[in-house]
């Protein structure tokens, strides 16, 4: 496996479960590069030493004392999990089905992750060509019921397809219902779509997908944060949706009963402010319940079309991207400029700080000041008590 970690960390990355604080990093000042010692810390039943002295890094002493106590507990489990025969099993594992791990310090890394801080993967193993995961830069997750009526699954597939047209990569969780309408119509139509999986890209499950999954794999990417052989459990498929949300440019929920586990993941990506939309159903349907409620108590954008969709993603409606060396035309910015990284961290519903808007699209706040001031004075965007939104209808802007 070219560029992979070392033995001890790759045994190291499948030990902690999904969503383990404590073992995000060992220290908020250690960052991935020096996992190395960290990991090496649990082989070793050494404990590794803050970066940053504790007296430096703020906070109280307590909490301080609390959290060590908890990583000290949670090194002394680790460490009798850690066998570096199962770890060249899983590079085993691993190669027989031809799967890369990806770090943090991969270029491929999906970037969506960085908002998730320490509930961040250790690492992500993918099946396919992992360069695919750059599209998902520009891309939609398209989540909901297993139990999808025929309403669901076929809004879900014609959803899918149209923001494949447009460009869009889909992001979902490979499950029965409509996260495997959306990949289906995802693959048909030619495009790029991934699939988050609560076990190993080695387990195909649900069974009854594995086909379809297989084409996954051969069209676009599966993707876990636990290494291959691992089983999905109930806990793995809430932690999994976490990935889902904070991949995806923006999360459409498409149908959802009260109790749908697609609603934890329109809750992961109302945490970190993406752009949430939820599509109506009939008001006699218990199926479409959860995406009422998303509606109504949790400000999701309400879509019903593709357009409005993609909208989510795209506020000022670039559509597909052009072809190589192609100007854009029609006034529409740039995808790499301040403006349109600005206009696409910011929504008409739900405010934010031009210090949050600078966090989520990597710019300086100096930068994202100024735009924000142009965009004010051209009637495209207002401050408010609570952070600024969005104003109009930006494709018309965008388009002038």
């Amino acid at each position: 496996m070219p560029d992979a970690p070392p033995i001890p960390q790759i045994g190291a990355v499948g030990i902690p479960e999904p969503g383990s604080h404590a073992a995000q990093r060992p220290d908020a000042s250690v960052p991935p590069a020096d996992w190395g010692p960290s990991f090496g810390g649990l082989r070793a039943a050494d404990r590794p030493e803050p970066a940053v002295p504790r007296h430096s890094r703020g906070g109280s002493g307590r909490r301080d004392n609390r959290a060590e106590r908890r990583l000290d507990e949670c090194l002394s489990r680790w460490r009798s999990r850690l066998s570096l025969a199962e770890a060249q099993r899983v590079l085993e594992r691993a190669a027989r089905i031809d799967s890369r791990l990806l770090t943090p310090l991969s270029p491929l890394w999906p970037s969506g992750f960085d908002a998730l801080e320490h509930g961040a993967p250790l690492a992500l193993w993918v099946r396919g060509d992992p360069t695919r995961l750059t599209r998902l830069d520009r891309s939609i997750a398209l989540v909901g019921a297993r139990a999808a009526t025929a309403y669901g699954e076929h809004v879900a597939g014609e959803s899918a397809a149209g923001l494949a047209d447009r460009g869009f990569a889909i992001v979902s969780g490979g499950a029965y219902g409509i996260d495997a309408a959306a990949h289906r119509a995802a693959v048909v139509s030619g495009g790029v779509t991934v699939a988050f999986l609560a076990g190993g890209v080695d387990r195909l499950y649900p069974a009854g997908n594995s086909e379809l999954l297989r084409r996954i794999a051969a069209t676009g990417v599966l993707a876990s944060e636990l290494p291959p052989g691992s089983a999905p459990t109930r806990w793995r498929f809430l932690m999994r949706n976490r990935l889902i949300a904070a991949a995806a440019t923006a999360t459409v929920v498409v149908e959802a009963g009260h109790r749908s586990g697609s609603l934890n993941t329109a809750g992961h990506a109302a945490q970190m402010a993406r752009p949430l939309g939820a599509v109506p159903g009939s008001v006699l349907s218990p199926a479409s319940a959860g995406t009422h409620r998303l509606i109504r108590e949790y400000a999701a954008t309400c879509v019903t079309t593709v357009e409005e969709m993609a909208e989510l993603a795209d506020p000022l409606g670039g559509g597909a991207p052009p072809p190589d060396g192609a100007d854009p035309g029609g006034g529409v910015p740039d995808a790499a400029s301040p403006e349109y990284r600005v206009v696409a961290h910011l929504s008409r519903s739900r405010a934010a700080s031009a210090d949050e808007v600078a966090a989520r699209a990597g710019l300086p706040f100096s930068t994202v000041a100024a735009v924000l001031g142009r965009m004010d004075l051209s009637g495209r965007a207002r401050e408010s008590g609570e952070g600024w939104v969005l104003v109009g209808d930006q494709r018309r802007e965008a388009s002038r």
